[in-house]
């Protein structure tokens, strides 16, 4: 299924899916807070492991700018369970093992890897604002110093 480019302005698509408690979280239970929406191909995996621990380590500027941290792998509940307490984390973690959020949106992809194409998640974040439009995307994320651009990015579009 192909999905068409989601842009900035975008109404951001709806969805609920299990946080690492088995706990139904949804998009529109973070009406009116701006929402850290990123993808991730998989927990306790070298690149994904950073990323997490950045945005655990910011997560009190990010609540002090009313933003929430959501991180989207197709890991099970389990496993996001195991890597919170293995990594300390404090994020909220959830779980897309049918890959419908990640479909959604458009970061379900065909990757390549030492000669081998395969279907896996394009490290992607999406800054979503309290109206549900999509303020801001980084497409294809380096883990190095996202977690502070993207807060950076936050207090910019709040001080306009």
């Amino acid at each position: 299924m192909m999905v068409k480019e989601l842009k900035i302005g975008n109404k951001a698509p709806a969805f609920c899916i299990a946080n690492q408690d088995e706990e139904e979280t949804c998009l529109k239970h973070f009406k009116g807070k701006y929402v850290v929406l990123y993808f991730y191909p998989k927990d306790n995996t070298k690149g994904c492991t950073m990323e997490a621990i950045y945005f655990t380590k910011y997560l009190e500027d990010y609540e002090k700018l009313n933003a929430v941290i959501l991180g989207v792998s197709p890991d099970s509940c389990t496993s996001h369970r195991k890597f919170i307490e293995k990594q300390g984390l404090k994020i909220t973690l959830l779980s897309d093992p049918e890959h419908k959020v990640l479909e959604k949106y458009g970061v379900w992809q065909l990757k390549k890897m030492r000669g081998k194409e395969y279907m896996g998640v394009i490290r992607s974040t999406f800054l979503i604002d309290p109206k549900g439009k999509i303020a801001h995307i980084w497409p294809k994320v380096k883990v190095k110093g996202h977690a502070e651009a993207v807060k950076e990015k936050l207090a910019e579009i709040q001080d306009k």
